[in-house]
């Protein structure tokens, strides 16, 4: 069952939660799966960039932009259409604000042989979707490439993308 709270935290609560104050929080899965999907879109990303169904809580923060996605073991998955393995630790968080999300947690890249913290996906154009490493150094993919899997027209799209 999915609930929304709006979180309230008091001195005691320690630093930890201080940038969680004043959040909206969902949790069960399908209410934070729908949820993060319109935030993806809401901030011109496409809907499969971040495919977490497993998530137990998800949140935001409006005034700051601060948001994070709770889930109970950490997830790997493969984007096909760019042949790039994805770990999204038990906690992923970031800043948000339009096209862009900054200050991430939770998110690893397998390059060659090395999982690379990214810290930053941002839009790169109307059709493409950056990533920066924690060094600095970013790699720019097709947006088409991360369309939703729930949508088949998007879907399809990505798998002729990957066919190229």
């Amino acid at each position: 069952m999915a609930s929304l709270t709006v979180s309230q935290t008091t001195p005691a609560a320690g630093n930890a939660n201080k940038q969680r104050e004043g959040a909206e929080i969902i949790t069960g899965a399908e209410a934070c799966y729908e949820h993060s999907k319109e935030l993806l879109k809401g901030l011109g990303f496409p809907g499969g960039v971040m495919p977490l169904r497993g998530l137990d809580e998800c949140g935001l923060v409006r005034e700051t932009g601060y948001v994070w996605m709770r889930q109970g073991k950490p997830y790997e998955h493969h984007f096909r259409a760019t042949g790039t393995r994805v770990r999204y630790d038990a906690e992923v968080t970031a800043y948000v604000e339009e096209g862009r999300m900054k200050r991430m947690t939770g998110v690893r890249s397998k390059q060659m042989m090395l999982w690379v913290p990214i810290v930053e996906m941002s839009l790169d154009g109307a059709d493409k979707v950056y990533f920066k490493s924690n060094v600095g150094i970013g790699r720019s993919f097709p947006a088409a490439a991360f369309a939703d899997e729930d949508d088949p027209a998007a879907a399809a799209a990505t798998e002729a993308n990957a066919k190229q």
